[in-house]
């Protein structure tokens, strides 16, 4: 599937690599394979996690740590590993958090505690970066249309109507945005969500 998206989409030089997100091995090997083949890191964009809900009195612990290894430890070391690259480069940093790493909600502690940890992380990169010329960028989307989305309507008991809820290209267009101001200027958070209520 990402190889047919990676065509679609056309980017020259595109490679595909998979790995397993709460594997310091693999993640290591990820980024070791990203420098040989390609040489420099320009953009690293921290877009895929899991997510898991469940009252905080029944949520199994081992569901926290798998959330936890795969939310704020996967793109912590992911970005230790590419960062000396990403100097290099003057680069950019994402991150994709989600509309509960700001405010947390009843059923969804556990996923919640990750993005309030990974915002954390976020926000001091920032403040440890910036003077090397590295920009760092946290997005909180709403719903948005997804397969894990459609997932969560349905364990809720919901009716999934995805022309209601956020489209992945409106969260693209916003990054691609920001991304291309001029480095006289830094946009650190973006909160967006989708017009239409689910």
């Amino acid at each position: 599937m990402l190889e047919r998206l990676a065509s679609e989409i056309g980017v020259e030089r595109s490679i595909v690599l998979v790995a397993d997100l709460t594997s310091d091995r693999e993640l290591r090997s990820v980024a070791s394979e990203i420098l040989r083949r390609q040489g420099r890191v320009d953009m690293l964009v921290h877009s895929n996690g899991i997510h898991l809900s469940a009252p905080l009195e029944s949520a199994p612990v081992e569901d926290f740590d798998r959330l936890w290894l795969a939310n704020v430890r996967a793109p912590f070391l992911l970005t230790q590993e590419l960062l000396p690259a990403l100097r290099k480069s003057s680069g950019q940093i994402v991150f994709v958090n989600s509309s509960v790493g700001l405010a947390a909600g009843a059923g969804v502690g556990q996923f919640s505690a990750t993005q309030f940890a990974l915002r954390a992380v976020a926000d001091t990169l920032r403040a440890e970066v910036n003077d090397q010329g590295i920009r760092v960028l946290t997005v909180y989307p709403g719903r948005t249309a997804s397969e894990r989305q459609e997932q969560i309507f349905q364990s809720e008991g919901r009716t999934y109507e995805p022309a209601r809820l956020l489209q992945p290209a409106d969260i693209a267009t916003t990054l691609v945005a920001s991304l291309a101001l001029p480095r006289s200027a830094e946009v650190t958070d973006v909160r967006i969500r989708s017009m239409l209520k689910p």
